[in-house]
Formats: C-alpha cells, sequence, structure tokens
C-alpha cells in the first residue's frame, strides 16, 4: 500500500475561486503509522471580500480562526507554507476524504497559482462512496437471512444517493466526536475512521 492522505478543508466559499482557511491532514505511510498536520491560513491569504458568509458560519470561522476568535497559535501560517507542506506530502499519494474531490479541486489550483504542480494518485478515495458500497453488498448478504431482512432494508435505503452522511457513517459504527464536525482536522479523523471501518483496519 502507498500512502494515504486523509484531507479536509474549511473554505471561504462553494465557488471554484474559494480559499481554504483551515487545512486538516493526516497523513498515513505503507508501514501504518499517522501524522497529524493542522493549519489555520493567516487572513492576509483569504481575500474574505469574496467569502460567502453562509459557508463561513459552517465552519465557524470567526469563532474558531484565530484572527477572529484572539488567540496565538503556532497553527497560523501562510498559505504558500500550508501548500508547500501539502505539495510534500500528498506527492504520489491517494487522497482520502468526504467529497474528496471538492478539497483536491481547491488545493490543486491554489498549488498552481503558486507555481506548484499537483501530483497526488489520480485515483480519489471518496469515503462516503466507500461506506455506501459497503452498505449495499452487506444488505445483500443480509437479505439471504430471513431475520436480517428488515436491517437490509434500512442499509438499502441509507445508501441510496443523495446520502446523509451523518446517517451513512452511523450505520458502519463510526460516530464524530461531539464539537469535531466541520472542523478540518475533525473530518479528515471522520474520514479516516470511515475508511477503517470499511477496509476491516482496528482502530
Amino acid at each position: 500500500m502507498g500512502r494515504l492522505c486523509f484531507l479536509d478543508t474549511e473554505t471561504t466559499s462553494l465557488r471554484p475561486d474559494r480559499r481554504a482557511w483551515e487545512v486538516g491532514l493526516i497523513v498515513r505511510d505503507p508501514g501504518g503509522e499517522d501524522r497529524e498536520f493542522h493549519w489555520f491560513v493567516g487572513t492576509e491569504d483569504l481575500d474574505l471580500g469574496n467569502a460567502d458568509p453562509m459557508s463561513l458560519k459552517v465552519g465557524q470561522f470567526y469563532e474558531r480562526h484565530p484572527d477572529y476568535a484572539g488567540v496565538i497559535t503556532s497553527d497560523r501560517v501562510t498559505e504558500a507554507y500550508v501548500l508547500c507542506r501539502l505539495e510534500k506530502w500528498t506527492r504520489g499519494a491517494h487522497l482520502v476524504g468526504a467529497v474528496v474531490s471538492f478539497d483536491a479541486e481547491l488545493i490543486a489550483a491554489r498549488m498552481r497559482a503558486h507555481w506548484m504542480c499537483p501530483s497526488w494518485h489520480y485515483h480519489l478515495v471518496d469515503v462516503e462512496a466507500l461506506a455506501a458500497g459497503w452498505l449495499h453488498r452487506d444488505a445483500a448478504v443480509k437479505e439471504n437471512r430471513q431475520s436480517a431482512l428488515e436491517e437490509a432494508s434500512r442499509q438499502r435505503d441509507l445508501a441510496v444517493p443523495p446520502w446523509n452522511s451523518d446517517e451513512l457513517t452511523a450505520a458502519l459504527g463510526v460516530k464524530v466526536p461531539e464539537g469535531e464536525r466541520h472542523t478540518a482536522l475533525g473530518d479528515a479523523r471522520w474520514a479516516r475512521a470511515v475508511y477503517d471501518a470499511v477496509t476491516g483496519r482496528a482502530s
């Protein structure tokens, strides 16, 4: 197995010109060791005049970003710093996350704006799709047992798009710790937990 990078970003909007104001990354090397990284991008690099208030609200930007929350932290860095670290760790790796294409598109665009080449593996791993596939397969197995028909039907309903990510992953036994949802590192940890539940890795 190659390197896996569990990735999540909190962003200024959903538009193509969005910026990441928070980035969470968990790097899993082939040996299985996990390393966590977390950064807040300084507001001087965010173009907040082009931000969407609802996107900022979802991630609690004004409550959590050190420039507004009045917190001094070494996690507050420049966008260029974050992109250099991401370029290093994701080079040749598989990106894993919840709708990770959203994060990959953003990071790739910002890397190219800083004269860097995004070079992760082109196969992106969406944990919600993994979870839905696992539930469909598990439902098929249960349908062969009369006692499990009701559970199989419920799983099939959960696995049909559009997905409710909380319900989908709860069906795998994965729960998001209170207060960590819609934080970059919290969502990266959640993606890792879903991936490990589907692949059978012991936590």
